[in-house]
This record gives C-alpha cells, structure tokens and sequence, in this order.
C-alpha cells in the first residue's frame, strides 16, 4: 500500500488542442514509463481509433508515473465543451490541476470553464504555456491573459499565486524560466516533476478512520458489469471487504439540497490500482488513491461507497450538468437496410443507448412509444455524433433526425433555451460575412480585439440553435482559416426563430445507379453528394438544390438508345466533385424532415417519408403548401 505522503494526485485540464495528451506523451518519456527501445506510439493515452483520427480526448484517461519516489497519478479528461461532464468529475478526485495554455491562443472558452471548475473546487493550478517553440508564440501575453482571467472568475490570492511553467510537450520539455539554458530542447522534464511534487498537496489520508470514498468515475466490462472508479477519502479497502452502497439525488433544479435515495450492501470483488497505462489488480488500498472497483450491482456516478459502520457517510451528489441537445435514434427501414451492415431492431438499439448511459451521465434515452425509435439526448452534436460512429463501427445501421435544442421553461412560464459564448479567430478580410451570418442566427457580438497581425478574435453570445449547421458554412466562408470555439453558459430566454438553412435539397425519385449522364444535368440545379456508380433510391436526398424549395430528380437516369452516336460526346462529360457526406457535415446540414442514415460502409441523406406523394399529402395535413417553402 502506497505511502499517502508520496502520492500526488493531479489532472491536465486546457482548451481542445492545447496539448493535453502530447503533454503526457512527454511526460512518459521522462518517466521511462517505457523500455528505451521500445517503440511508443504518439497520443498514446488516445486508446481508441476515433480519439486518434479526430485528434480529441472522448473519454477521461487515468495513468500513473513514478518520479523520485513519489507516485504521480495523472487523469486527463477531454478538452471539447460536449464532454465537459468528464471534467467535473474528475476534477473531485485531485488535489490540484495543471492548466495548459497555447502561447499563441492563451485563454480560449474551454479554458475558461474549466479553470472555473477548479476554483470553485478550491484547487491551487499550475500554469504550463505551451507552444513556446512555435513562430507566432507569445508566452507572455498568454500568461498575462490568463492571470487575467483568474481575476475575473474571483479566484482567490493563493490561487492567483501559481507556479509557471514555459515549454513545449511535443519536444518534450518545461522549465521555470525560458532563461535558465542556453537550450531550452535539452532541459527535460525536471522542473515540472519537481513543481508537481513541491506545489501539489499530499492527499488527507485518515487510515485509523472507517473505509469512504465516493464514485467519480464509471467503467463497464462484459464480465464485470459496471467498474466504479474514485479517490479514497479516509480509511482503506480491502478485496472481499463488506460495502455500504449510498445513492443520493438533488432535491430541486439548483442544486441547492439534497437527499439520500436508496442504500444497500456488498462486497468488494476486485480492486485495481493503476500502474503507468494498465489496470494491476491488487489486495488493498489505502486513503488519498484513486482506486477501480467492482462488486456492487449497481453503481452509479456521485454514490458514496462507506465501511457498513460508518455513520452518517452519504455525501451531496456530483454536479453534472444536463444534456441541451436530442435526436431521434431510429432503426433503419430505407430500401437499402441491411446490405451493408445489420440493421438492429428496436429491442436491439435501446439495448445498446441503455448500455452506453452506464457509464455517460450526461446522455439521456427516452422511450416516446414510437414503434420505430427512441430519443437520445447529449451535451452537443459531436456528443451524439460520436455515439453514432461508435455505433456505426459495431456493424449495426440507424437513421437518426436533425439535432433539436432541449428548452426549458422558467416561473412566468416563459421559454428558455441554452445559450454558448462563443469566439472566433478570423483573418480581417472574413470578419463582414461572418457577422452577417451569425446576426442571421441571433448571435450578439459582445468584443473585438485586434492583435495587430492582420486576425480578428469575434465574441458571441448565441443560441445553441444558432451554431446547428454552421461550423461547416463557416470553414467554407473563411476559406479554411477561421477558429471556431464555443462552451455551453447556461439557458436564456427563446431568441425568435432562426432560419439557418437557406437552400433546398434534391431528392430522387427513382431506385438504380446513378448515370453520369442524368448527373451531367444534375448538377447545373445543385451541388450533389454522390457519383456516377452509386445506388440510390426514391427519397433519397442526392445534392443540396440551389434555391430553397426543394426539386425532384431522377440521378438514375439513362440516356435514349439510337442509331446516331458520337465516339467522343460521352468522353467530354465533365463531373464536379461530389461534397462529401460524413455524419457531423450530415447532422449539420439535414432539415426537419429528413434523416441521416448510417451504415458501416454509407453515409446518406434521405427523406423521413420517402414516397413524393405521401411527403406531399403531409406537408397539406399539417397546413404546409409548396409555396410556404420558397
């Protein structure tokens, strides 16, 4: 059992991309956490393939590195506002937080709410700037920005006193002043295990008291069940220990009261510690280790786990923060289900959401009595776009609809929906249309800054509906060279309605492949999403229309037979390049009544009713006529 004074418990907290995981990289290395000729990978806590390709953190991370003597245990939770639950949680099982800056971005959104989260926990940062080696790094304007913003979230003079390190994570090295070498490249990691070792508090470990400990974080084995992970607060725990199970819930909306739901007992079937990247089983743990275990049939986030004897050992709920965006999780009935993947049944699909809510506080599964789906709820579009490639990947086909905003209603009965603050980076030559945009979307601009290099930071606040479909028209107004950031601030009153998408679809009307002849046609009316070879079916949505109303079409096509034929008519057919249709570009871009349909090999568009004349009598049912949508 590890010597409490030796322990260090910490968490890497920044803005997405700041270098949370190439920080740890380094940190390994340093470490010799791995043999000298062994081969390690980069973005080595990024176990899983989406977390390598999209370049993020999904899921927190838990490793363990010794240094000196000590045991360093490091926890690096996601950096993207849709998986900000991770963050508060784990922030609860350490006693302190590195808080990794870009020296040329400084502070960004995610920064801010996470440094605030931290504070409020009472927890002393360490600030790290990273990205000194970079050509356009200002490492003090940075850190000048970020005491700053220790002011202004009310931060305390303790905590406004914090250690400062400057470096690079790719590189591999920190130091206290970017004075102390001549090379900088060849200082190491040495100041900043020593800054972690004299600036982060031990852990409280009261071992002469009863076993308590509280769940922070939540894992699932096949064979296991349920795996509940937190920081031992007083006492130890033993394998084959009897434990006293309290589940707690918040009484009303604020969070100011609580009350203790249910209790029960078990036993403590497996203890792990964690030792560098893996899991090591082991007999007994004591107070101040964050520790995984099973056992419990049932363990839920924020339930205190106490020796049977303690009194009195339930503690207030984590605060997790509810979903703000839903979809309907339909399963797949197009006339193309079931050829490239297995399209589940109903039974099947809440089955799977039900297991992925085991371990994700944040999302949400509502049975609405549909025969053909479910409504899934998360903290964003890459939160649940996520879960559908997870799903994708599994062999399984789904449809899901277009994201809706989750409202709320306050006393007077007013409607409130959630509100983001968002910032943008933009060359000055983009600033006109991207303030024209957003104003279409009931965004506020609240500040301008100018840094004198020719970039432009914007400051919105603005809807959650208004950014539904926009990162995409975004990239493609600032021609690829705009920063887009955003973080969830709480709910406002309804801004009126918002007309974000400004153009029609162009839906088929027939079921083949299509012919490079009909798209020759085609394209002159649109922009399409798919090539000549592709299947496609009636009521699949095959380009964007170039008006708003949208326009039936046959992609299918074939051109008449005759005896008058041209050996180089067909050869002179030139095709634009199809757009590509990848889930989150789909979850942007789709309207109410249409669907995205997944499948392992596909991503379509498709209309929810397929049948043109079918689409035609509920739009009249529901008092639309043709002309409404011009």
């Amino acid at each position: 059992m590890q010597d409490s004074s030796k322990i260090r418990n910490i968490a890497i907290i920044a803005h997405i991309d700041h270098g949370k995981t190439t920080l740890i990289d380094g940190i390994f290395k340093a470490a010799h956490l791995f043999r000298d000729n062994q081969v390690m990978e980069e973005r080595v806590m990024d176990a899983g393939n989406l977390e390598r390709e999209r370049g993020i953190t999904i899921k927190a991370k838990h490793c363990t590195v010794e240094w000196e003597g000590s045991k360093i245990n490091i926890v690096d939770p996601p950096g993207h506002a849709d998986f900000s639950g991770e963050v508060e949680r784990v922030l609860s099982m350490v006693d302190s937080v590195l808080l990794l800056v870009d020296a040329n971005e400084g502070p960004m959104p995610q920064t801010r709410y996470v440094l605030m989260r931290a504070l409020k926990l009472g927890l002393r940062p360490i600030v790290i700037v990273n990205k000194v080696d970079r050509p356009n790094a200002e490492p003090d304007s940075a850190l000048d920005k970020t005491f700053d913003l220790f002011i202004e979230l009310g931060a305390t003079e303790e905590q406004c006193d914090f250690a400062v390190l400057y470096g690079s994570g790719l590189q591999g090295w920190f130091v206290d002043d970017l004075g102390k070498h001549e090379d900088n490249s060849k200082a190491g990691m040495n100041d900043l295990f020593k800054t972690i070792i004299e600036r982060v508090p031990a852990p409280r470990a009261e071992m002469d008291k009863p076993f308590l400990m509280q769940v922070c974080t939540l894992s699932w084995s096949e064979y296991l069940g349920r795996i509940g992970c937190g920081r031992i607060l007083q006492g130890t725990l033993k394998k084959g220990d009897r434990i006293l199970r309290t589940h707690t819930r918040w009484t009303d909306y604020d969070q100011t009261s609580w009350e203790v739901v249910s209790t029960d007992t078990s036993t403590c079937a497996h203890l792990y510690v964690t030792k560098g990247l893996d899991r090591a089983e082991v007999s007994e743990v004591g107070a101040g280790d964050i520790v995984w275990f099973t056992g419990p049939e049932n363990i839920d986030l924020g339930d205190t786990m106490s020796a049977p004897d303690l009194s009195n050992p339930a503690i207030a709920p984590l605060d997790i923060e509810e979903p703000t965006v839903s979809m309907l999780f339909l399963v797949n009935t197009s006339p193309f289900a079931n050829q490239d993947g297995n399209a589940i049944t109903l039974r099947q699909l809440k089955a799977r959401i039900e297991r992925e809510t085991k371990t994700d506080p944040a999302l949400r599964m509502e049975d609405l009595g549909r025969p053909d789906g479910i409504k899934v709820s998360g903290r964003g579009e890459l939160h649940l776009g996520i879960l559908i490639e997870e799903i994708r990947r599994e062999g399984s086909e789904i449809c899901v609809s277009r994201p809706e905003v989750i409202t709320q209603h306050d006393s007077r009965g007013r409607t409130l929906e959630p509100m983001e603050e968002l910032i943008i980076d933009v060359p000055e030559e983009y600033q006109g249309v991207v303030i024209q945009k957003l104003a279409q979307r009931k965004g506020e601009l609240k500040n301008m800054e100018n840094s004198g290099t020719g970039v432009l930071r914007l400051e919105f606040s603005i809807p959650t509906r208004g950014l539904i479909g926009y990162r995409g028209e975004f990239l493609t107004d600032t021609r690829g060279l705009g920063i887009l950031a955003s973080r969830f601030v709480g709910y406002g009153e309804w801004m009126g309605e918002i007309n974000a998408r400004s153009r029609g679809s162009l839906v088929s009307m027939d079921t083949g492949p299509a012919t490079s002849y009909a798209l020759d046609n085609l394209q002159e009316r649109g922009t399409l999403f798919i090539k000549p070879g592709d299947p496609i079916y009636n009521g699949q949505v095959v380009g964007e229309a170039s008006r708003l109303k949208d326009i039936p079409c046959n992609p299918a096509k074939r051109k008449q037979q005759n005896n008058m034929r041209s050996a180089t008519k067909d050869m002179k057919t030139v095709l634009d390049v199809p757009r590509t249709v990848t889930i989150d570009t789909a979850l942007e871009w789709i309207a109410d009544d249409e669907l995205v349909e997944v499948t392992p090999l596909s991503v379509r568009i498709r209309k929810m009713i397929l049948d043109a004349d079918q689409r035609k009598k509920a739009r009249m049912q529901a008092g639309i006529s043709d002309s409404d949508e011009d």
